[in-house]
């Protein structure tokens, strides 16, 4: 199958050797984002809510880029550097996926690119 690279201005550019997202066939994966703001591309730091509100629209523009919602997220990861704030994360996200609940992991990680608290991947089907 075909691998077709994902890029859109509305998200954050890579800040590694990555693309924003790969649709193979009926699937887009995208790479993990964080709060990081499109535009100027500095971090959006604050409160854990902040942050995991930047990070699902910087997902939810990698979707519309290739005619996706985050209605297709089918799965997703959720990276946490303090588990203690899964609940506060947990009230936005639950947020921007009221009707459709993909399936999720979380897991708590050491450390995240530019002190970022949270990333979250995505697998979206069409």
């Amino acid at each position: 199958m075909e691998k077709k690279p994902i890029q859109t201005s509305q998200a954050p550019s890579a800040i590694g050797p990555y693309s924003q997202a790969i649709r193979v066939g009926d699937l887009l994966y995208t790479s993990g984002q964080i709060a990081l703001n499109p535009g100027t591309m500095e971090m959006m730091s604050g409160e854990i809510e902040e942050e995991t509100e930047w990070v699902l629209k910087n997902i939810s523009a990698i979707l519309q880029a290739d005619g996706m919602s985050l209605a297709h997220v089918i799965k997703t990861t959720v990276y946490l550097t303090d588990l203690s704030e899964f609940a506060r994360m947990n009230q936005v996200y639950e947020k921007f996926f009221a009707k459709t609940k993909p399936a999720r992991a979380c897991v708590q990680v050491a450390g995240l690119p530019k002190g970022a608290k949270v990333e979250i991947d995505a697998i979206a089907h069409i």
